[in-house]
């Protein structure tokens, strides 16, 4: 083998860069490249490793010999050792051998910028270049506008390993399966985006790939780097946008990986106190450090070059904010101002969200964090982090608790849906029901809804049509689409054969129509992260627990009425007050037989009266169905022809529910409608009888 021929793709700039941690194209640099240097063909290898006193390169091609191919270190002491090697070409396997000045310890390391590795539990590293031909022009040509705050933003999150396995074969799906059977699956589903959890190379399934030892490699579990380029092409010419998890908060101390590089603190900080994670056993990297921040920043956008994703979901933000995060006194030590704020890595944050949308303006970034932490979605040049959107985790909490409350405990409880209001629009929110809330015995979503069968599934309806009316972007993890019945898990594929039954088909179907409603609706994202897009008209009616809220757009045709029944009792003739003179025509109603329910409580075009309710000096007498919502089309001065905007016209089948509860109507739904034109006591509500009952309910039109 010939020896390391001397060879640099750095100019004395980049190192500058690199060594002032404003570097963001490293990946261009370090790494194996392939290449022809005098003539002749071969890899160009470049590695970071300041404390080594030798770095060879090891593989198949020298028998893992560490003293064949001995890079030369660079001569202006920045700790680059680079050099070419002729004849090594594309999959080469290779390792570097690293012997540090510090007591001659040796570490054999995977590539940090390596673009395919070996399938795990294997752990080299790949020489390859791929030439992969995007054909996915159109989409970035209009992801701007797709991408914009004031655009729909409904994702689905997905793991790959166990959104579905392969029919007959005991292995995952490859990324070429999952381009046909995922992207039809989300297009039917009418998601606008799909949000990956890692698929940067991980060690250790059980990790869900959130830590992370190869940060340029897209996961060999399900195919070569082309492939996943694929994927994303076949997604975007589907007009699906697609949103990567990234952990730049932590990484394991996998032999292999970045912990220990050159046998120094290289990537992670020195100090345990903030450089060791007690609670995921992994380490914190040294966000201080300039070549740090120029590798991670260069990882941000290097998913955002050379795959085209449309933006990074970031991991863990919480954690990277507070050096007392999850740690006990005395565990941790204060800033220079004395304060638990990790200054370091809060302006990490904002230089990459900076760089992020400096190249790339037309994406978003969004924040997983926990805490009340101010200004995470807001530009940093106004003081913020620079986040596009935030995790909204207090309404998932509070929501989650509350709907999984019995019906006639909810009217002590009211609070805990209307809170979130109060602080909605202090940032970008996305309401998340991600995958972190059907693990570790939380149970499945459908598994906390209280009651009997039907109702269980009408709180799930109920539920997820409050999520979508609600303001924010929206979130929903893979399964929960179709009521996943049991805790994910990620070693198998999802339970696919439970839409065999028509309770689980009714919510997939509502998920459907109710991501066509937040997309045709521009009352429901125009202004989602506006306080003028939301307008309450009953938030206290705590002993029915009743929620009654308008949804604005850009113009007043653009408004919706919402009413929420969170109890069991249908409100047959329940009065709200409304802005002005007008018409409502009822546009979905969770409760249709086509998602399962009964049917029975549905809105002809109502006309409003010069009746004062809700401090309004207009009012309506609507029907709310049992444990349902119904949105409405609003229209001051009158309404048309209002068509079903998102809720499907297909004529629903017969329904066999037994052992569900018949909801009976008293008086009968011919003098019901008399009643209501007749005018209501000032109580507002006139609630029917309901009963359970092991009879089957009669087919429902």
């Amino acid at each position: 083998m010939p020896e390391v021929k001397p060879c640099s793709r750095f100019t004395d700039f980049d190192i500058n860069l690199f060594l002032a941690g404003k570097h963001f194209r490293l990946y261009e640099k370090f790494g194996s490249h392939i290449m022809e240097h005098e003539g002749v063909k071969g890899t160009y290898f470049a590695v970071w490793a300041p404390s080594a006193k030798k770095v060879s390169v090891v593989g198949d091609f020298n028998h893992w010999n560490e003293d064949e191919n001995v890079l030369n270190v660079r001569w202006d002491k920045s700790g680059v050792w680079e050099g070419f090697i002729p004849h090594v070409g594309q999959g080469a396997i290779y390792k570097y051998k690293i012997t540090s000045h510090h007591n001659n310890i040796k570490t054999e390391k995977a590539d940090p910028y390596a673009r395919r590795a070996e399938h795990p539990p294997k752990t080299a590293s790949i020489v390859w270049e791929d030439a992969y031909a995007w054909k996915d022009k159109n989409w970035m040509a209009k992801r701007k506008k797709n991408n914009a705050l004031e655009a729909p933003h409904s994702v689905y999150e997905v793991h790959l390993g166990s959104w579905k396995r392969h029919a007959t074969e005991d292995r995952f799906l490859s990324y070429v399966e999952l381009a046909e059977d995922l992207v039809a699956y989300v297009k039917k589903m009418k998601f606008t985006h799909v949000e990956l959890m890692p698929i940067m190379e991980f060690p250790y399934d059980p990790s869900w790939g959130y830590q992370i030892t190869g940060y340029f490699v897209p996961t060999t579990r399900f195919g070569y780097p082309e492939e996943f380029k694929y994927l994303v092409d076949t997604l975007h010419k589907n007009d699906i946008g697609v949103l990567l998890d990234w952990v730049p908060s932590h990484f394991p101390e996998d032999a292999h990986g970045l912990g220990y590089f050159d046998g120094s603190c290289l990537y992670e900080h020195p100090d345990r106190r903030k450089g060791y994670h007690h609670d995921w056993k992994s380490l914190i990297f040294n966000y201080g450090r300039n070549e740090v921040k120029s590798f991670l920043i260069s990882n941000a956008l290097f998913w955002l070059d050379q795959y085209h994703a449309d933006g990074l979901r970031v991991d863990a933000v919480a954690s990277m904010l507070f050096l007392d995060y999850s740690r006990k006194d005395g565990e941790w030590e204060p800033n220079i101002h004395g304060g638990r704020e990790n200054l370091d890595a809060i302006a990490f944050i904002k230089e990459m969200n900076e760089a992020v949308y400096a190249n790339y303006p037309d994406v978003q970034n969004i924040a997983e964090e926990s805490t009340a932490f101010p200004m995470v979605s807001r530009p940093t040049f106004s003081g913020g982090l620079g986040f596009g959107m935030k995790w909204m985790m207090g309404w998932m909490h509070d929501t989650l608790d509350y709907f999984s409350k019995p019906p006639i405990y909810r009217q002590y409880h009211q609070n805990d849906l209307t809170f979130s209001i109060t602080y909605a629009f202090s940032e970008n929110f996305m309401l998340p029901l991600s995958h972190d809330e059907v693990v570790y015995g939380k149970k499945s979503i459908l598994g906390r809804m209280p009651g009997d069968e039907w109702q269980r599934f009408a709180n799930l309806r109920l539920l997820y049509s409050y999520m979508f009316t609600h303001p924010g972007g929206k979130l929903l993890f893979m399964g929960c689409e179709f009521g996943q019945q049991n805790e994910w898990n990620f070693s198998q594929g999802l339970d696919w054969h439970l839409l065999d039954s028509e309770s689980h088909q009714g919510i997939q179907r509502l998920i459907i129509d109710l991501n066509g409603l937040y997309q045709s609706e521009p009352a429901l994202y125009e202004k989602q992260f506006s306080g003028e897009g939301f307008e309450w008209i009953a938030y206290d009616d705590h002993k029915n627990s009743v929620l009654v809220y308008i949804r604005k757009g850009n113009t007043e045709e653009e408004q919706l009425i919402i009413a929420c029944n969170m109890t069991p009792t249908p409100m047959v003739t329940y009065s709200i007050g409304v802005p002005a003179k007008g018409r409502l025509k009822e546009i979905f109603n969770s409760d249709a037989t086509i998602y399962n329910g009964t049917g029975d409580f549905n809105n002809n075009l109502i006309t409003t009266k010069k009746a004062e309710m809700h401090n309004r000096n207009f009012s309506a007498i609507i029907s709310i169905p049992p444990l349902g919502m119904v949105v409405f089309k609003y229209k001051q001065g009158g309404l048309g022809s209002a068509s079903i905007k998102g809720q499907s016209k297909s004529k629903p089948k017969a329904l066999n529910k037994t052992k569900e509860p018949v909801i009976e109507l008293k008086p009968s739904s011919e003098s019901k409608k008399e009643k209501a034109k007749s005018k209501p006591a000032q109580s507002s509500v006139k609630p029917a009888k309901v009963k359970s009952t092991t009879k089957s309910s009669k087919k429902k039109n």
